[in-house]
């Protein structure tokens, strides 16, 4: 006789399992898997308790469905990463199209930081009244109808409400992912499920740049995805593999050291990129040193691309996830997500602006700033390897 039957007791009882089975979640995560209350239990949640007496298809089952579960909402970050992985390669193609100014087509591509700005301060105070799914499920609908703008524009009022509103569902998303996984994962597996955040976003921007080099740039709207090249896929396929690196990481190594190891080598790429940049403006164009400039500043930047794959890309979202207490979680963990977002307008606004003074001085600047993260670092993150929510929480007090 099967458990289930020797749990119902009959062939009714047999019909009543199979269709509380069928209203079964494929993941136990939700009501159905509650405790019972004091005023008793019914069949299902008694056939439960049986189950979840072996510790060893407890823990599996847990782990499985954790796991399930982060893949589910890793979907939320490529989103991310396609909004990440459009504006530029386009450049070219939206320009001729929609006939923008230069200037036009840099307000498009700011706008998305802008809208996540909004969905960031929005995203802790969603979270908390409607949950995590519910307000991942309101981030799809900005995102959904921005792409649908963006597809269908035909000048740039269409083109800016898009970005806006994509933006908006990005900002979301950013701050509601991390903290769920952070929520549901295992003790021992929160590090590498909280880093898939960061993997789905660069394997969202390597999708973009994949299917970008087939496909016109208005039916990539609709996808969310865009042109692009060769060279820059090749670029998305280090991110991802670095990503995974890290994914892999994350609970061997600690947090901790993958941000020093992160920000030590950020700080040194930049350095010799900013150093090469000086060198190449005070030799002759042509000359095999200015080559050799050329080639070290491109080898440093993709050493930069894989520094912060390492760590910075993905650590930050899983420690502002651990570290925020429960009564403070949705306000700080807006503020957090809100200057990310906020500090990325700030960049793509004065990159070009930096770029044209001095290309040099604008890597020095970085490597200033990646210098004052490690010292931060090195003084103020804690190590939360290992660790419990609540022994993290408690450690603050």
């Amino acid at each position: 006789m099967s458990f289930r039957d020797q749990e119902s007791g009959g062939e009714d009882g047999g019909r009543s399992s199979s269709a509380s089975d069928l209203r079964k979640p494929l993941l136990n995560t939700g009501s159905w898997y509650r405790m019972p209350t004091a005023g008793g239990m019914g069949s299902r949640q008694s056939s439960l308790m049986e189950r979840l007496g072996s510790s060893t298809f407890s823990l599996r089952d847990a782990q499985v469905s954790a796991v399930l579960c982060t893949l589910i909402v890793a979907l939320g970050p490529i989103q991310f990463g396609f909004t990440c992985g459009y504006s530029s390669p386009t450049q070219d193609a939206i320009i001729s199209d929609l006939g923008l100014t230069l200037s036009e087509f840099s307000l498009f591509g700011s706008l998305s930081n802008v809208g996540a700005m909004v969905g960031a301060i929005a995203s802790g105070q969603i979270a908390e009244y409607i949950g995590r799914k519910g307000s991942l499920m309101i981030a799809a609908i900005p995102n959904v109808i921005g792409w649908l703008a963006i597809s269908f524009a035909r000048d740039s009022s269409f083109l800016f409400m898009g970005r806006l509103l994509e933006g908006f569902g990005v900002g979301v998303i950013s701050y509601t992912v991390p903290v769920y996984i952070a929520e549901i994962a295992p003790q021992d597996q929160r590090g590498a499920l909280g880093a898939v955040n960061q993997l789905s976003v660069t394997i969202g921007i390597l999708l973009a740049y994949l299917f970008g080099m087939f496909v016109p740039w208005r039916i990539l709207a609709v996808l969310g995805i865009t042109n692009s090249n060769l060279a820059t896929f090749g670029l998305g396929v280090v991110q991802v593999v670095a990503t995974g690196v890290t994914t892999w990481l994350t609970d061997k190594a600690g947090r901790r050291l993958l941000l020093i190891i992160s920000t030590t080598g950020m700080t040194i790429t930049l350095v010799v990129v900013s150093v090469s940049f000086f060198v190449k403006d005070n030799v002759t164009a042509g000359s095999h040193l200015y080559s050799v400039m050329s080639m070290l500043s491109l080898a440093g930047l993709v050493a930069f691309v894989i520094a912060f794959s390492l760590g910075l890309g993905a650590i930050p979202w899983i420690i502002m996830s651990e570290i925020l207490p429960v009564n403070i979680k949705s306000l700080a963990g807006s503020v957090a997500t809100l200057a990310n977002w906020l500090t990325a307008w700030a960049i793509t606004m004065t990159a070009s602006l930096m770029l044209n003074w001095s290309s040099g001085g604008t890597f020095a600047i970085y490597a200033a700033v990646c210098t004052m993260t490690l010292v931060f670092v090195c003084l103020c993150v804690p190590e939360t390897k290992g660790r419990t929510l609540e022994e993290i929480a408690f450690s603050f007090r």
